[in-house]
């Protein structure tokens, strides 16, 4: 059961809000040099139509930090820039139109730059995005905690937040990220009861496509589903439009957002006597584009089909060459297989239009 949504108070990003009521949002990342604006800009474009709600790009030089301003106006969503290493460069991005900049404490230079670009980001009204990794924790927390412990990087974020807290800035988003699923829920349990910023999550390094899925599924949605979480992303090492329709997923799939049709199909066995595999696949081609939330079920046999299409609100059950076509708990009609797929659709857009 998902939880009462944890207490963070509201951050304005560009035309979204971070944190209060507001919808946790989506982000990924470019994958593109930034100074190639038409290639970084084409690559946004692609994110924004899979659903993409807030897009950062890495920021390492100036020729990157002169497209930011080109960027940002051809695109429709919330441009980070984000920044490591280089207290001059994140000053220098402050000038840029964007709407939120990401620095890593541990690696920026210290407290004096570290205030520095709070005073400017402050006189700005830009948010700030402090993003403690356990990879770049500071030398004495880890001489304390060890490398890549939950209670290192809180320390390390706490220390931040005293800064924050005595120069009243209150724009401000956390993360505290590990390539390790439990270090990770561990430290945004703790910080999520010490503060009430707004917190980014996400699996940090989380892997290639497959091991990367299994382990931001399972550390997010713990988060999701413990009410911990204003905007995520998911980090992938594969091309970043996967990144936001995994995000999608685990956040329909604990009940976070809604963002169209949920299909449950069964995994088949040997009481499979229709194509199951080909017609789910059609299914969910012919449905990507409706917006209603809806619940779909595709079931291969007689032991599973019936009960689960009947709890869907539309639904099919196969047999030997035929199935039954459900809506909202009631047969509607029997047909042949290879009318099945076809009839579903007809019914299910009759209902929804």
């Amino acid at each position: 059961m998902l939880s009462k949504r944890n207490f963070t108070h509201s951050v304005k990003v560009g035309t979204l809000i971070f944190g209060g009521d507001s919808p946790v949002s989506i982000q990924s990342m470019t994958t593109t040099h930034t100074k190639n604006i038409t290639a970084t800009v084409a690559q946004i474009h692609a994110l924004e139509k899979v659903g993409v709600e807030v897009i950062r790009v890495a920021v390492p030089d100036l020729a990157s930090i002169h497209a930011l301003g080109s960027i940002k106006e051809k695109i429709n969503v919330p441009l980070v820039a984000d920044i490591h290493f280089d207290c001059s460069l994140a000053m220098q991005a402050l000038d840029e139109p964007i709407d939120l900049l990401r620095i890593n404490p541990g690696n920026i230079g210290g407290l004096e730059k570290f205030s520095k670009i709070l005073t400017k980001a402050n006189q700005k009204n830009i948010p700030l995005r402090l993003g403690v990794n356990a990879g770049s924790l500071e030398k004495e927390i880890i001489k304390k905690w060890g490398i890549s412990t939950a209670a290192a990087m809180v320390e390390q974020t706490l220390k931040y937040v005293s800064i924050i807290q005595k120069a009243s800035f209150k724009n401000i988003i956390l993360s505290l990220k590990s390539a390790d699923v439990k270090t990770t829920i561990e430290a945004y349990k703790i910080i999520a009861d010490k503060t009430t910023y707004p917190l980014h999550i996400g699996i940090t390094e989380a892997g290639t496509y497959l091991r990367g899925t299994v382990k931001s599924a399972i550390g997010l949605g713990y988060l999701l589903l413990e009410g911990i979480g204003d905007t995520l992303r998911v980090s992938l090492t594969t091309d970043p439009l996967e990144e936001v329709k995994i995000a999608k997923e685990i956040l329909q799939a604990t009940g976070t957002r809604k963002f169209g049709p949920e299909i449950i199909s069964c995994p088949t066995c040997g009481r499979c006597n229709i194509d199951l595999i080909s017609l789910v696949k059609l299914v969910e081609e012919q449905v990507a584009n409706l917006k209603e939330p809806i619940k779909i079920a595709v079931m291969g046999c007689v032991v599973n089909g019936p009960g689960e299409a009947r709890q869907a609100d539309f639904g099919v059950a196969g047999s030997q060459g035929e199935g039954l076509v459900f809506k909202k708990g009631k047969i509607v009609k029997k047909v042949a297989e290879k009318e099945l797929v076809d009839t579903l659709i007809r019914i299910i857009k009759q209902s929804v239009n």
